[in-house]
């Protein structure tokens, strides 16, 4: 047997480092809890997305590390004319152990927003996912059943003309709008909902678009181009094109998102999709459109809508900047209202058209005007004078 010496080389000496020879509370714990969550027990939803996008006002010592060409880091709270608690507060100086500079953070109002619908990329998927499933079944459950020819010729017409139309009040908005807003928001909390309420206005434009190459295949005689010409030309459609437009030149992001959500959804879309378009199509032979408008009426109604009035309760009641957001929502409604109720004021000859014809336009007018205020009444807002006209 030959003996075996022991080599002379360095050995590891492993010693505890001060900060993981600590022992407290958390220390097994297998969740982060440097945020406070909105229940007694943090979600998933929290873990994935409060301060995944860092702020020097919180955690990001070393400042922005990114910058526009004119100058601007970041995220700047100066993007929307709404304020929350700490907005006015200067960036603090900041270094390498820098800390808060005597700030009593984690401070500012905008990171206490969280979307009530939880939304973040897994969630994203997998409910459009579903979405998108189920109107393919649909779809091609009323193909074999040869459902497409039981429609009214009218109808034909109107869906081709005037279902179709609206697909360019999503693609518009969901592009131009929510897109938009949601490289602006301030938090991650903030571009999460907005970037899924995004989403959802650009399927729903997609979903239209394909169900209108379905029909042209399907039905003889439908006219895949007409939403074109109707978009751009139909005087109906002329008042919702110039205000949907007009919505997408909005520069500020909280005016944006309330302009869109709280007043042209409730008193336009709403108008459109659930008392017209939802009401007539049965009764004129049509029980498929009814499930592509009903799921984009469902994003909005229960989804987006949804929150929408939790981040403008919590800036309405800011413990520091209420009365100043107040009193800047009230002036965006007495701007956009009047647009709106014209705009809407405007579809009126379409409830003409189909030959059953869905319930009274001034009766689907009354009802989206009630629905309207209620949000505003959940919101503390006062209806503008012009709802009542």
């Amino acid at each position: 047997m030959t003996a075996t010496h022991e080599r002379s080389v360095p050995k590891p000496a492993f010693t505890d480092a001060e900060a993981g020879a600590k022992v407290f509370p958390d220390s097994t714990a297998r969740q982060y809890n440097y945020f406070t969550p909105a229940k007694r027990k943090q979600s998933h939803y929290e873990d994935v997305t409060v301060e995944v996008q860092p702020d020097p006002r919180h955690y990001l010592s070393q400042g922005w590390l990114y910058a526009f060409a004119d100058g601007q880091g970041g995220y700047p709270l100066e993007w929307t004319a709404l304020k929350a608690w700490g907005s006015d507060r200067p960036l603090p100086e900041r270094g390498p152990g820098s800390g808060g500079k005597g700030y009593d953070w984690p401070a500012h109002g905008w990171h206490e927003f969280r979307d009530p619908n939880e939304e973040w990329e897994l969630t994203l998927y997998r409910y459009n996912a579903n979405v998108v499933r189920q109107l393919n079944q649909n779809i091609d459950a009323a193909r074999q059943a040869k459902a497409f020819e039981q429609w009214n010729r009218n109808w034909v017409d109107f869906v081709a003309k005037h279902v179709g139309a609206w697909m360019h009040v999503d693609h518009g908005l969901g592009l131009y709008l929510f897109a938009n807003a949601n490289r602006r928001g301030p938090t991650n909390m903030h571009n999460n909902a907005i970037s899924v309420n995004s989403m959802h206005r650009i399927r729903a434009a997609q979903d239209l678009a394909l169900y209108n190459l379905t029909l042209t295949e399907e039905i003889e005689g439908f006219d895949g181009t007409a939403h074109v010409s109707t978009w751009n030309e139909d005087p109906a459609w002329q008042g919702v094109r110039e205000t949907a437009e007009q919505l997408t030149g909005i520069w500020d992001w909280g005016e944006a998102i309330f302009a869109a959500n709280v007043v042209f959804e409730p008193l336009v879309g709403e108008l459109f999709r659930s008392n017209l378009v939802q009401q007539a199509a049965p009764a004129n032979g049509d029980f498929v459109t009814p499930t592509l408008i009903g799921a984009e009426e469902f994003d909005f109604s229960e989804r987006d809508l949804r929150y929408t009035k939790q981040l403008y309760h919590l800036l309405i009641n800011d413990k520091e900047f209420a009365g100043h957001n107040k009193a800047l929502l009230q002036k965006w409604l007495e701007d956009w209202v009047p647009r709106c109720i014209a705009a809407a004021r405007a579809l009126q000859p379409l409830w003409s058209q189909p030959d059953a014809k869905p319930i009274r336009f001034e009766d689907g007018l009354d009802r989206v005007k009630s629905r309207f205020a209620g949000v505003l009444s959940e919101l503390g807002l006062k209806a503008p004078e012009e709802l009542s006209r």
